[in-house]
C-alpha cells in the first residue's frame, strides 16, 4: 500500500462513516489528523479498532492540551497505531472548562493511566473512566500543574514558601 493509498483509507473511510462528526481533517508531514464531535468520540474509536481496513490496535498516547484564554479551553489528542496495516492517526477533541470527554477505557483498557494523567495534570474530567483519581500528585493537591495559569512555581504552603498565593476564591 502506497502512502497515498494509506492517507485515502485514513481520511475516506472515517469521512464516509462519520461525516457529521469530523469537523477538520489535516495532513501534516504524511501524518492524518481528525478533528471530531466530542459525542462522536467512543464510537469513531470503536470503528478504529474494529474496521479491518484501520486495524488501530496499539493506542500509543493521549495528551492534554491547555489553549489558555481560547474557547474551548482543552483539546484532547489521541494517538493510535495500526501493527499489522503499519500506518497511525491522530484524532482530536476540543473540551470547554468543565465540560467531560467520554473515556476509551472500555475500547482500549491502555487508555486508563493517560486519561488519569490529563486529569492529574490539566483538570480534565474523562466520563465514564473506571478509577479517574490522581495519579501523580497527593489528593489533597490545589490545582492542575500543567494548566497555563497555574502559577511557575506553585502555590505558596507550608511545602513551598516561595510559591504564590493563593487567587481568593469569589
Amino acid at each position: 500500500m502506497t502512502p497515498l493509498d494509506k492517507e485515502e483509507v485514513l481520511i475516506k473511510k472515517l469521512r464516509d462513516s462519520f461525516r457529521h462528526d469530523i469537523i477538520e481533517t489535516t495532513i501534516f508531514k504524511g501524518e492524518i489528523t481528525h478533528l471530531v464531535e466530542i459525542k462522536a468520540l467512543r464510537a469513531i474509536c470503536n470503528f478504529l479498532k474494529t474496521d479491518p481496513e484501520l486495524r488501530m490496535n496499539f493506542l500509543a498516547d493521549i495528551s492534554g492540551v491547555d489553549y489558555y484564554g481560547a474557547a474551548p479551553r482543552f483539546e484532547v489528542v489521541y494517538h493510535f497505531y495500526s501493527i499489522p496495516k503499519k500506518h497511525r492517526i491522530r484524532i482530536k477533541v476540543k473540551a470547554g472548562e468543565g465540560e467531560t470527554v467520554p473515556s476509551i477505557t472500555s475500547i482500549w483498557p491502555g487508555a486508563d493511566w493517560p486519561e488519569r494523567e490529563a486529569y492529574d495534570m490539566f483538570g480534565i474530567v474523562f466520563e465514564g473512566h473506571p478509577d479517574l483519581k490522581r495519579i501523580y500528585l497527593a489528593n489533597d493537591w490545589e490545582g492542575f500543574p500543567l494548566r497555563k495559569d497555574y502559577p511557575l512555581r506553585g502555590y505558596k504552603d507550608r511545602y513551598n514558601p516561595y510559591g504564590e498565593e493563593k487567587p481568593e476564591e469569589i
